[in-house]
């Protein structure tokens, strides 16, 4: 099951094989990679990240959305409701939330505009009250993005020898 969202200016579709050229643009992109990996991924990279995103959708009925403008449809970045299984102590116990957005997009709502309907999504269809994110402590940025929406700081620790601060959101109890 895909599913696709839509907001006021944003249309959010499971990735796909036809996003890879906008992808792969923004993953050389080193003011996006910068708090993410710190390098530019090759080609190769980021079509085992796609293969990745497309398998997710399959095996887990969720995964990462590619985040368009309504509006011409340009490229702006991703956003999604993750389960990587990533070795890391603590390790998550709830889904996971990641965005990502072009810096040439940054600084006009978008990122918080794709992020609320991917929470508004994982509560209201998948039925999840608690979901979890890492930011590095210098993504200055996405730290505001994430208090915004209701993330709280709960560990410190290291990813791929990177630190990184965990987050959780609660959902309130209906």
């Amino acid at each position: 099951m895909t599913t696709t969202l839509t907001t006021e200016r944003l249309v959010l579709t499971p990735a796909g094989p036809d996003d890879f050229t906008d992808i792969a643009a923004l993953w050389k992109n080193l003011d996006f990679t910068r708090f993410l990996r710190g390098r530019a991924l090759s080609d190769e990279e980021v079509w085992f990240r796609l293969l990745r995103d497309i398998g997710h959708w399959s095996a887990m009925g969720h995964g990462n959305w590619s985040i368009r403008s309504k509006d011409g449809g340009a490229y702006l970045g991703s956003v999604g409701v993750l389960n990587y299984r990533r070795e890391m102590t603590p390790a998550f116990d709830a889904p996971e939330l990641g965005w990502g957005l072009d810096p040439a997009f940054q600084g006009r709502g978008y990122a918080g505009e794709a992020l609320s309907a991917a929470l508004d999504w994982a509560e209201g269809v998948l039925g999840v009250r608690r979901t979890a994110c890492m930011i590095s402590p210098d993504n200055l940025p996405s730290l505001k993005l994430a208090a915004r929406v209701g993330y709280r700081p709960y560990a410190d620790t290291t990813y791929n020898d990177h630190a990184v601060r965990l987050f959780e959101r609660r959902q309130a109890a209906p």
